[in-house]
């Protein structure tokens, strides 16, 4: 739910955010595809525009939009090249990396869950995707980079937060997970029929997390 209060600039700009995405998925132009997570952190600033000296979980996220944003650009235009893709992938591993640090700022990892979620993807990975991929580099990279984004999860579904907060940014995370689930069937096992839910989620993830920030304010 998101808490309005007496922001009227608020309700044009996450309209905005939705019809970015849509546009984005019906057009895949790069100007709407990083225009969410530009809109999300063009919200948190307005948000916190008068305690920016004091939110550095608020910094985290917004430097884990820009990674998003980067990583975004990477992966639109890499033309199957794979420095591209590893590029790209690894800015996303930072902005996971900044969704951790925000979860562990809030509250702790839920072990039971975090563990439950990692055998289920350690499983995938071996048995799936593991022996898809031939370059060994990409193949560490992807195995640290599920590592994380099982953490994350993990730590996410540990914030001591009010349900407004907590579960946004939750779901968020969950779902950026399930996105990036589907992009490795996509680009390691030619396995396209999820592929349109790739950005759906993406996008919804990053709303989410947007919603779970801004409510987070005093």
């Amino acid at each position: 739910m998101l808490k309005l209060n007496s922001k009227p600039w608020i309700v044009p700009l996450f309209l905005a955010q939705i019809m970015f995405a849509i546009i984005a998925i019906v057009t895949d132009i790069i100007i709407f595809k990083i225009g969410i997570a530009a809109l999300g952190t063009l919200i948190l600033l307005f948000a916190y525009s008068k305690n920016l000296t004091k939110i550095m979980d608020v910094w985290v996220i917004i430097l884990a939009f820009v990674c998003s944003i980067i990583g975004d650009y990477f992966l639109s235009n890499m033309n199957g090249d794979n420095a591209m893709f590893m590029i790209g992938i690894s800015l996303y591993l930072l902005a996971h990396i900044g969704y951790l640090v925000f979860s562990l700022l809030n509250g702790s990892i839920k072990w039971g869950a975090t563990i439950g979620i990692l055998l289920v993807f350690f499983i995938f990975y071996y048995s799936t995707l593991y022996m898809h991929i031939t370059d060994r580099l990409l193949a560490y990279i992807v195995l640290f980079y599920l590592i994380v984004s099982c953490i994350s999860l993990g730590a996410a579904l540990g914030i001591r937060s009010v349900p407004k907060v907590k579960w946004p940014f939750a779901i968020g995370i969950a779902l950026i997970l399930f996105s990036d689930t589907i992009i490795s069937f996509k680009e390691f096992m030619n396995y396209n029929a999820l592929n349109s839910l790739i950005l759906p989620t993406y996008y919804l993830a990053q709303i989410g997390i947007t919603i779970a920030l801004y409510n987070k304010r005093k």
